[in-house]
Order: structure tokens, then sequence, then C-alpha cells
């Protein structure tokens, strides 16, 4: 099972590059599983006990399954997690030229590092919206081979970069695509015209206008001397969406679940697709009863808000609280701070610790060191706007924000396992 499903989250990674490629990956398999779309512009045909999804954006998805139970009775078993992740996105008019290279504009997305994106073999991906016809249509596109690269100043030429080095987004990440001869031959938008033509065979009148993300061509893959860890791009949080979508497809049809996956957590969460937006109450108002039964329902529910855990790690574990410096390979994290950066409670973190001891998941709580900010996810933000109880877990990692992430190889497993047992149990706290 483990490396079933450690597989099935590198090839998920690979066909997620940014949150549009997530969301079409997550529907398609939710399709294959029996789930039905529904669009939020149509009058909804909700059958008992049925399965279906809705998408905002492109880049946000919510997926549901009514149980056999009624909702009155027993509530809603949610599972949140995001889409998207710290990047670099191109600029509306990007094109640079600056002796003899053609460069692009980025905007960093994100709380990203930077000095990992130098010298990385990148790729470029998202959503491009263009006319044809007459009409105005989007389509995603992802070039997939390595065309672009950021390479590093030569520490001839930068004696202090080991010293401390100061980067200058505007200045220094501008990716290089290709030397030119010529620059007015740096068209960007003839280059997406291009790629629709080539990836779907789509003959754009225009390109009106695009959201396009930078990303490392190197595949995820399971490393280390007995393959204990997966390191790759965007694990935080697409390694969370893909546990929640395992689990809901695990799941028996006795209870009702949630799976939540939304985008703009990394910058706030404040837009129509994110958790702090109207999506998710919006689709549950329509699926649930009316009146007063929503809310008896939403208190009979419990939100599970999935987002990764700092680890502590070997070379710096002064950055912990001595008691609580989650492991890696050791089980899911509850992250606790008493300011409300998480939403975890001992009611919730007792459930959740409950859950972990009778399937055998190992479990660990993290708590940030008391001289130090706490980072914070979407629990809070849905917990407030929807007054559901909610627990703020996730797996530990290593390099947060990074263009390439570290977990545990185990702990996959272990999260699929606890968040199945969830889905699947029948009393809730």
């Amino acid at each position: 099972m483990r490396e079933e499903l450690n597989q099935g989250l590198i090839d998920f990674l690979k066909a997620s590059p940014t949150p549009f490629h997530a969301t079409a990956s997550l529907a398609q398999r939710l399709e294959a599983a029996g789930y039905k779309r529904l669009d939020e512009r149509d009058a909804w045909p909700v059958q008992p006990h049925g399965r279906y999804y809705v998408t905002r954006n492109d880049s946000s998805i919510i997926a549901i399954k009514l149980g056999k139970r009624p909702l009155l009775e027993g509530g809603l078993r949610l599972v949140g997690a995001h889409t998207d992740s710290p990047c670099l996105r191109v600029k509306p008019n990007p094109e640079l030229t600056r002796q003899g290279f053609w460069q692009l504009g980025v905007e960093v997305y994100g709380g990203a590092l930077y000095a990992p994106w130098f010298d990385r073999d990148l790729s470029l991906a998202g959503r491009v919206t263009y006319r044809t016809a007459g009409k105005v249509e989007s389509a995603l596109i992802d070039f997939q081979v390595p065309l672009a690269v950021i390479p590093n100043l030569a520490i001839h030429l930068n004696r202090e970069a080991n010293q401390g080095w100061a980067i200058n987004a505007q200045n220094e990440l501008p990716p290089i695509l290709a030397q030119l001869s010529d620059p007015s031959a740096a068209d960007f938008r003839a280059l997406l015209a291009d790629q629709l033509a080539r990836e779907h065979d789509l003959a754009a009148d225009a390109i009106l206008d695009y959201e396009l993300s930078f990303y490392d061509t190197q595949s995820a893959a399971v490393i280390g001397l007995n393959r204990d860890f997966i390191a790759g791009a965007r694990l935080d949080n697409l390694l969370s969406c893909y546990a929640g979508l395992q689990a809901l497809l695990d799941s028996s049809d006795e209870e009702s679940g949630v799976l939540v996956c939304t985008d703009h957590e990394e910058v706030g969460s404040c837009s129509a697709c994110g958790a702090d937006g109207p999506f998710l109450e919006q689709v549950l108002r329509r699926l649930l009863p009316e009146g007063d039964a929503v809310v008896r329902i939403l208190q009979r529910s419990l939100l599970v808000s999935a987002d990764n855990a700092h680890g502590v790690h070997p070379n710096y574990a002064d950055k912990h609280d001595a008691n609580h410096g989650p492991k890696l390979n050791a089980g899911p994290v509850i992250k606790i701070n008493n300011n409300q950066r998480y939403a975890t409670n001992s009611e919730t973190a007792g459930f959740f610790r409950h859950l972990c001891l009778e399937n055998e998941v190992p479990v660990q709580s993290f708590v940030t060191r008391s001289d130090m900010g706490c980072g914070s996810t979407i629990g809070p933000i849905t917990a407030s706007q929807l007054g559901v109880r909610t627990v703020d877990i996730g797996l530990p990692t290593f390099a947060m924000h990074s263009i390439r992430e570290l977990a545990g190889s185990h702990d996959l497993a272990h999260l699929v396992t606890v968040l199945r047992a969830f889905y699947n149990s029948a009393e809730l706290p």
C-alpha cells in the first residue's frame, strides 16, 4: 500500500504543475470513481446518496459524497487542503531583452524561498484565455519540456554569496528563455499561440490574457539510502489534496464526506474561490436542507484541515520547541496555537488523536517556539466562516516553500489511513 500510494502521489504531482492542473487532475480521478460534475450556473438535480463535485475558477474543487445516514443525524466529515504553492508567475507584459537574451519578467506568488529557483530546468504551465472565431475561451497548457533557467552568478563575481545574499526579485529572478539576434522576435503571446496549437489543436485569433507559472521539471521521487523520503515540488499542499482524495474514494457509503481543495491559501485565501470566500458555504447551502437544518448539520460536523507541518531539521533543531519537534515518518502532526493561528482545540485534537490510536497510526504535536511567529492555514478561516469545529493537522516536511520539499515516505500511508477512518467514523465529538 505504501509504495502504491507514494507512486500515485508522484504521478499526481507530475500532472499538477499549477492549481488549475491540480483541480483538473482531482476532477478526472473523481469522475473515474463515479462522481458527477455540478455546474454552479445550473440547477442541481441532487439525489440521495449521490456523489458530486464542483469547481470554481478552474483552480478550486469541492467533492461531496452523500451517505446513507441522515445528515441531521450524522453531520458532515470535511477534509480541507489547498491547491496552490509558492512559485514565479509571468507578468502581463513580460518580454525582457538584455545582452542578447530573451527573459520573462516574473512576480513572486506567495512566500517562496528564492535561492532554490536558481540553476533549475524550468518549464511553464497554467491557464490561457484567447479569442477564436469571435468567442472568448480558456484552456490549460503545459510546455512540460525545460524551456527556461535562472543561472546563478559565479562565486568569482559574488564573493560574499556564502555570507548572506539578499536576492532582488525584480532584477535577479527573470528566467532566461533563449538567445536572440533580433530582439523583435521576443513575442511571448506568439509562443503561447503556438503551444495552444500543438497541445490542443486550437487556432487562436489572439491571446487575450493568461495565468502562468514556472515550475521545476525534475520529477518527484522516493529517495534516501533506505528510501525513507519523498522529494518533490508542491508537496505543500498537494500531498494533503491527494491524501484526502484517496481517503474519500476508499471510504464507506454510510457517512457523508466532503473534500475541499481551494486556491490562494498562500496569499491569504481572500478570493471568490479561496477559503476566505463564499465557495464552500454556497455549495453546502445548495446541497443541505433549508432553514435551521444547515446550522444543525454543521454543528454535528467536523473539519480536518490538512496542511504540511514543519519537521524538526537535524541542522536547525533549535528552531523548534524542545518538546514539540515533529519527526519525519512518525505520523501526522496535530497543530496547536492558542492565538488561533490554528483552529485546533482540546476536543478536536483529542478526537483526532483517538482516531490515530484506534487505527495504529503514530501521531505527534506541534507548537511553535514562544519567541517565534506562527504561520496559519485554512483551518481558522473555514471555522470562522462556517462555525464548524476544526482540527489543524499535517505531515511533517522539510524545506517548506522551496521549489523542492521533503517528506517521509511512510507518512502518506499514515495520513490516508487516519483520514479514511475519519470519513468512516460513526461518532464525532
